[in-house]
C-alpha cells in the first residue's frame, strides 16, 4: 500500500484548508469530553526518576547548530541523563490554574497544548535502571516497566538493522494518541501528530549535542513488530518514530526474559466517548511497512542536498552574528522560558537575529530518510517588520546561506489571512512558510514520504523556537489557508505543497490603530 501514493493525495486534499471550508465546517469543541493529556496505567506502580536534573551550561544556540556527533567510542546515557532528556523533550515544565481546571504546559511547543504524543524508553541495563521497555508519564514524572529485560533487537529487527538503532543503548519510541487532537483538528490531526512530535525532537537532539551524545531519529520501521513491543493498537495509538541515544552496545541476539507476548494492561480512558476518524487510520495504514525489504527499500532512496536553482530575484546574504557576541543562555534555560507567543507587538527585529535564527536551525537533521544536510521542505518567508531587509516575498537560499527576494512589498495583511486570518501572521516580524515538493517525495519514497515531510518541518521549526528564544524573540507555530500560499509564493513555489508555518518577532501587546 506504500506505493500507492493516491492514498497520500486523497488525505492531503481532504485536510486542507481553505477560506470557504473553515467558514463552511463548523466545529464545537465538546468541552466536557476534553480528553486527558496524560495516559495512565491503572495498575503499575510508578519508577521516580531523579528531580535533581543535569545542567549541561551547553549555549542554546550552539546545542540548536551542532551537527551529528560520530563517537569514538562505547557511549551510554546514565539514568540522570535519560531524565534530563525527558524532562527537557516531553516533561511538564509549568502550569497554569484556569476555572475549567489546569493546563500541564510541556518542554516541547504542542498545538492547542493537546500533547498526543507519547514516549516510551527501549533501553539495555543502565546504572539505576534495569533493561526494559518503559512507558514515560509526564504527569509524575515516572516512568512504569512494561517489560523486563532487553528487547532492543526487536527494534534492530523492524528498522532491518539500521545502524544507529543497531548500537544504541537507549531508543526513545515515540507514538500518538489521536483522540487528543482529533477532538479539536478532526481529521487533519495527523498532520499535527508529526509537527508535534518533530517539536520533541528538536528539543531531544538539541539535547544529545549539549550532552555530547550521538542521536538519530529513525522514520523507517515494521509498524507491527513496534506496536506490539510497546502494547498499542497501531489503530488508536499510532507508532510514529524512533530516536536512538548512544552507542557502542549491541542488543543481544535474543530478547532477554519473556517471550514477547502481547500486553494487555487497562488502561484509564481519556474521555467519556470518542468519535473516530477513519481517513487516520486510513492514512497511517497506508503509510505502513509490513517487511524488511520496504524499510531496506526506504533508507536506501535517502535524499542527498543539493543545490537550488539560480536565483532570479536580488539575494541578501545572511548577516549574522560574531559567535563571541551571541546570547549565552544555556539549552536548559531556553527550553524552560520557552512558550508559544500568543500576541506580537508589530516592532521590528534585527536582520542578524533572525540571520542567527535560520541558519542555526536549518544545519541539518540527522534521519533515515537525509543524508548529509539534505531537507524535504525549502522555507519561504514574508518579511513585515525586519530592520536591514527589505519587506516583501522571500526564498531561503540555504546552501549559500542567503535570502532572494521573490516579491518586494508590506504584506502583513496577507500574511494574516494566509496564517488561516490569525493576526499573529501579520503582527510578527516575519513568517516562515515550510513548503515540500510532495510529487517528488512522494515518487521516490511512497506514502510514508508524508509523514517525513510533516516530521522534518516540525523539528526546523522546533530549532527555529529554541533559536527565537535564545535570541530574548518570541515564536508560535500556526496552521494556513494550503492553497493560498503555495499560490501566493508562485511562480517559485509552482507545485510545492505548505506543510507547517511558524511567526517570530517581538511578544507584547498589538499598538491600537
Amino acid at each position: 500500500m506504500n506505493r500507492d501514493i493516491q492514498q497520500a493525495w486523497n488525505y492531503h486534499n481532504l485536510t486542507k484548508h481553505s477560506y470557504m471550508s473553515v467558514r463552511t465546517s463548523p466545529h464545537f469543541l465538546d468541552w466536557p469530553n476534553m480528553p486527558s493529556p496524560f495516559k495512565v496505567y491503572a495498575e503499575l506502580e510508578p519508577i521516580a526518576l531523579p528531580r535533581d536534573l543535569i545542567e549541561t551550561g551547553a549555549p542554546a544556540l550552539a546545542a540548536i547548530a551542532s551537527p551529528r556527533l560520530v563517537p569514538s567510542g562505547p557511549i551510554k546515557p546514565s539514568l540522570d541523563q535519560l531524565a534530563a532528556f525527558l524532562y527537557y523533550s516531553s516533561g511538564v515544565t509549568k502550569t497554569k490554574a484556569y476555572p475549567g481546571g489546569t493546563i500541564y504546559f510541556r518542554a516541547a511547543a504542542c498545538a492547542g497544548a493537546l500533547y498526543p504524543v507519547e514516549t516510551y524508553v527501549v533501553c539495555a541495563d543502565l546504572e539505576g535502571l534495569p533493561a526494559g521497555v518503559y512507558h514515560f508519564n509526564p504527569g509524575d514524572f515516572a516512568l512504569r516497566r512494561l517489560r523486563e529485560g532487553d528487547h532492543r533487537r526487536v527494534l534492530r529487527d523492524a528498522t532491518a538493522d539500521e545502524e544507529h538503532i543497531r548500537s544504541a543503548p537507549v531508543v526513545l519510541t515515540y507514538s500518538a494518541i489521536s483522540w487528543r487532537s482529533t477532538w479539536k483538528y478532526r481529521d487533519r490531526a495527523y498532520r499535527y501528530h508529526f509537527w508535534d512530535n518533530g517539536m520533541i525532537a528538536a528539543n531531544a537532539l538539541a539535547l544529545a549535542a549539549a550532552h555530547r551524545l550521538p542521536a538519530s531519529l529513525v522514520m523507517g520501521f515494521v509498524e507491527a513488530d513496534v506496536n506490539r513491543l510497546i502494547g498499542i493498537d497501531g489503530e488508536q495509538e499510532l507508532s510514529l518514530s524512533l530516536l536512538a541515544l548512544g552507542s557502542g552496545e549491541e542488543p543481544p541476539s535474543v530478547s532477554d526474559g519473556e517471550d514477547l507476548t502481547d500486553l494487555s494492561l487497562e488502561v484509564i480512558p481519556l474521555s467519556h466517548t470518542q468519535v473516530d476518524y477513519p481517513s487516520i487510520r486510513d492514512m497511517h495504514a497506508a503509510s505502513s511497512f509490513h517487511d524488511a525489504g520496504e524499510v531496506l527499500g526506504w533508507r536506501q532512496a535517502a535524499i542527498a542536498d543539493h543545490l537550488p536553482p539560480d536565483a532570479t530575484g536580488p539575494v541578501t546574504s545572511l548577516a549574522p552574528i560574531p559567535p563571541a557576541e551571541l546570547p549565552g543562555n544555556t539549552i536548559e534555560e531556553v527550553i524552560r522560558r520557552r512558550g508559544s507567543t500568543r500576541r506580537f507587538a508589530r516592532r521590528p527585529i534585527p536582520f542578524s537575529d533572525l540571520s542567527a535564527i535560520l541558519d542555526r536551525a536549518t544545519r541539518g537533521v540527522p534521519a533515515d530518510f537525509l543524508l548529509d544536510r539534505a531537507q524535504l521542505n525549502d522555507i519561504y518567508l514574508i518579511v513585515n517588520r525586519v530592520d536591514g531587509l527589505e519587506p516583501g516575498a522571500y526564498y531561503y537560499r540555504r546552501a549559500a546561506r542567503e535570502l532572494e527576494l521573490l516579491r518586494p512589498g508590506e504584506f502583513s495583511e496577507r500574511a494574516s489571512y494566509l496564517s488561516l486570518d490569525q493576526d499573529l501572521g501579520g503582527d510578527a516580524g516575519v513568517t516562515l512558510f515550510f513548503m515540500g515538493d510532495l510529487k517528488c517525495v512522494l515518487d521516490r519514497f511512497g506514502n510514508r514520504a508524508y509523514r517525513a515531510a510533516q516530521i522534518e518541518a516540525g523539528i526546523i521549526g522546533g530549532a527555529a523556537y529554541l533559536a527565537a528564544y535564545s535570541m530574548s524573540r518570541g515564536a508560535t507555530g500556526l496552521t494556513f489557508y494550503d492553497d493560498d500560499v503555495t499560490e501566493f509564493f508562485s511562480p517559485h513555489a509552482a507545485g510545492k505543497s505548505c506543510i507547517f508555518e511558524i511567526s517570530i518577532g517581538v511578544p507584547g501587546k498589538r499598538p491600537l490603530i
